[in-house]
């Protein structure tokens, strides 16, 4: 999913509440307005403050909200229809009224004024209509003008199906798709050049009938390759396959996902890391400042360790304190007859020799990493994931490694939670492997949880 679509979605759960308080506290200024009372003259005062009043339009709109979750208004989809939009609205804000009534009746109070609960709903459901209506617009807008948010695709197909298909997309710019590139037949030089440039985010395979192992070469470039595959499956398929379809102009196509990680998913994910990346930084604050001397003051060369590595298939400067001594990738070729990491790309020896006195002590304690939280704070790296390799090793991949740069890397996973260095590689690619296949919140509130305990009881980084 495109980062547009996670925004204009992420967006509409603080503009909805803006929406129902400004709705609530509307409905508070009609009715002690001079032009409505004039009209409905008030039989009794309120004894309600407006500051009572407004703490209670503040909790009832986060009330709503967790209503508005439960019908499905924040579900992400790429194409929500306006009408249908509006009417859960309706649904939504009625079930959030008799859930506010029927708490009043089992708590034995009676509101003050019933015209400020039904105007408030009245109002609740125009304004939020009416800020919904406003991000569509603008949604579209950039999606018309600017293909912001839209998904570049390589069309693959001889058959009708696929000139349909194109011919839709280039009709319907709303749709939030933009033809990247057409092809007849599976030719994989020439879709490996075309997604080198001009490049696509997705290929949609529209002909069934090619040769089977022409279709799984297709689908396992899609694997190595951040790369989104979908195809329109036949009528055996349709009616086989227990799988939700995503639909162009009435043309279904199925995806072939490779992570649950999508949608609010990845929005929860990426809050998170931010807080919890921000809260680390400033909490280690000080322990960050005696490494920083320390590492200077006790041997030659940089405090910190850059090095370049690839997560997601891009390239980021990776931080780490400096462990081992100056210019110590120059001597790595010299202990490669030494590396205990056997059946894998990565290097490893438990007494390397180029590690300081510092060093030793900070990866013991694996205060080596914490400069990785500003990592995971630019968005470069996550909390939680497969580990970052260097662009050396990642170049030895076999092609089920490969799949360890479908999620972006972690400063801990699920491998160095089970067993650590002392794993070889092919068991953390298993692991890791099983990890995008299975992701959830809970799976990764456990895998800190025991990062936590591993620093507290575990020594074997050094």
């Amino acid at each position: 999913m495109k980062r547009a679509e996670l925004f204009f979605n992420a967006i509409l759960v603080p503009l909805d509440y803006l929406m129902l308080v400004l709705a609530g506290i509307a409905a508070y200024w009609v009715r002690t307005s001079e032009t409505v009372t004039s009209l409905r003259p008030v039989l009794f005062e309120m004894t309600l403050t407006p500051t009572g009043y407004l703490r209670i339009v503040l909790l009832a709109a986060l009330f709503w909200l967790i209503i508005f979750a439960l019908a499905g208004l924040y579900k992400i989809k790429k194409n929500f229809h306006l009408l249908e939009e509006f009417f859960l609205i309706i649904s939504a804000t009625a079930a959030g009224l008799v859930g506010i009534v029927f708490y009043l009746f089992m708590l034995h109070q009676v509101f003050e004024s019933r015209f400020i609960i039904f105007s408030a709903w009245f109002l609740s459901i125009v304004f939020v209509s009416l800020g919904r209506f406003i991000i569509r617009v603008i949604e579209k807008f950039f999606l018309k003008r600017y293909h912001y948010g839209a998904h570049r695709i390589l069309i693959v197909g001889n058959g009708l199906l696929g000139a349909r298909l194109k011919k839709e997309i280039e009709r319907r710019p709303d749709l939030g798709y933009v033809v990247a590139g057409y092809m007849q037949n599976i030719d994989m030089e020439k879709i490996r050049s075309f997604l080198r440039r001009p490049g696509a985010d997705e290929i949609v395979l529209t002909n069934p009938d090619f040769d089977k192992e022409k279709v799984l070469d297709l689908v396992s470039f899609c694997e190595e390759n951040p790369v989104i595959f979908k195809f329109v499956p036949n009528l055996f398929q349709s009616l086989a396959m227990n799988i939700d379809f995503d639909t162009i102009s009435a043309i279904p196509l199925i995806e072939f996902k490779k992570t649950p990680l999508d949608g609010w998913g990845r929005i929860t994910k990426r809050i998170i890391d931010i807080v919890g990346s921000a809260l680390g930084l400033v909490v280690s604050s000080p322990i960050l400042l005696v490494i920083a001397i320390l590492v200077k003051t006790t041997s030659r060369g940089p405090i910190l360790y850059k090095s370049r590595r690839i997560s997601q298939n891009k390239k980021f400067t990776f931080l780490k304190f400096r462990s081992m001594v100056d210019k110590a990738e120059e001597k790595k070729r010299e202990l490669l007859a030494s590396n205990e990491r056997k059946g894998g790309p990565l290097f490893k020896m438990k007494n390397d020799p180029r590690i300081t006195r510092v060093g030793r002590f900070i990866r013991k304690f694996r205060l080596d990493e914490l400069p990785q939280l500003w990592n995971v704070f630019r968005g470069e790296m996550t909390l939680v994931g497969p580990r970052p390799h260097l662009p050396e090793e990642i170049a030895q991949y076999k092609h089920h490694h490969k799949k360890l740069l479908t999620l972006k890397s972690g400063v801990t996973g699920m491998a160095q939670v089970s067993g650590s260095s002392d794993l070889e590689f092919e068991e953390e690619v298993r692991l890791d492997t099983f990890y995008i296949e299975n992701w959830s919140l809970l799976l990764d509130f456990k895998i800190l949880l025991k990062t936590i305990l591993i620093l507290l009881v575990d020594r074997s980084a050094c």
